[in-house]
């Protein structure tokens, strides 16, 4: 699985991952992802959350227990 977005793309220097449990791999390069549940820019160097399940990257740790929490 492939993390997509219609925002991220060269275009716009958003980068294309893979995400696995220990990290991620960069697919396309780019100098950030956007987080799926505020739609907000985080610069790679900065992305601490994401999820292997969703393949989505959050902004903060709040983001990504709220987005985990939706699907219980």
């Amino acid at each position: 699985m492939l993390m997509s977005s219609k925002k991220n793309g060269p275009d716009d220097g958003g980068a294309k991952l893979l995400y696995t449990p220990n990290g991620f791999r960069v697919l396309t390069p780019g100098q950030h992802v956007f987080c799926a549940m505020s739609g907000e820019p985080i610069p790679l160097e900065e992305l601490r959350y994401w999820s292997v399940d969703h393949q989505e990257a959050y902004a903060t740790c709040e983001l990504a227990t709220q987005r985990l929490t939706e699907q219980s």
